[in-house]
């Protein structure tokens, strides 16, 4: 099997190093990742500028490795349809930070994974907290093995996997929960900035979620679907067209 590796905090980012170390057990790797960070990027790519693509020492020894000047979108995108590279499955990450609740739509890191998934590729869109890949390390074979039990790319072709801070508990399969953030735009010296602060606490009702499960010490693992239709509502609405 041969695996793309990509991310969205850049070609130097050690949790993309890290990620690559492992991925070499699963079969060949190659890397292709953005120049620099493109966190929040989701989904996005570049059309009405060019795109530099350039071959670089190779990230580990024998690791074919390329940056993209452009999102982690591109990356998937030039990796497939200017390199010319085949792969079946795409890693993206490992990110530093969460990708939970509503930050899946903003992640560029799941937004690569997506990418993959359209062109009916399997993909793991792969997250640490914030500074902390110790989990990762210790579970990551671990998540895999789990993956490969019980069949989870037979199901479905995109997950996104976040671990947790410290040491898990196990593992659960969730779906996107909130993460209860406050927005807080600010003006600073240098423009106007926007932050904030999660509130996992506060994901108590939906048992199941993604933040529920990583508040409580538990791999989240939850399946995402490129197709945002909402079919619940488009079957009330057909019925009500006569």
């Amino acid at each position: 099997m041969r695996i793309l590796v990509t991310n969205d905090d850049g070609i130097k980012a050690n949790g993309l190093k890290l990620l690559v170390e492992r991925a070499l057990k699963y079969g060949e790797v190659v890397v292709v990742a953005p120049k620099k960070e493109q966190s929040g990027k989701s989904q996005s790519m570049r059309i009405r500028q060019g795109i530099k693509c350039k071959k670089l020492k190779n990230i580990l020894p024998g690791v074919e490795t390329y940056y993209v000047d452009s999102t982690p979108t591109d990356c998937v995108r030039l990796a497939r349809y200017y390199l010319g590279l085949e792969f079946s499955l795409v890693l993206s990450g490992v990110n530093n930070g969460f990708n939970l609740g509503e930050d899946i739509f903003y992640s560029g890191t799941v937004g690569a994974a997506s990418e993959a998934a359209l062109y009916g590729l399997k993909a793991l869109a792969l997250s640490v907290p914030k500074n902390d890949f110790s989990d990762f390390e210790k579970n990551f074979d671990n998540v895999m093995d789990f993956i490969n039990k019980n069949k989870l790319f037979d199901l479905n072709n995109l997950y996104n996997i976040n671990f947790v801070r410290g040491e898990s508990l196990g593992i659960k399969i969730t779906n996107q929960g909130s993460t209860h953030f406050e927005a807080s735009i600010k003006r600073e010296p240098k423009g106007i900035f926007q932050k904030g602060k999660t509130n996992f606490e506060l994901e108590t009702s939906n048992l199941k979620s993604d933040v529920n499960a990583i508040h409580n010490k538990y791999i989240s693992i939850t399946p995402l679907n490129i197709d945002r239709t909402e079919y619940s509502v488009l079957e009330k609405i057909e019925k009500e067209i006569k």
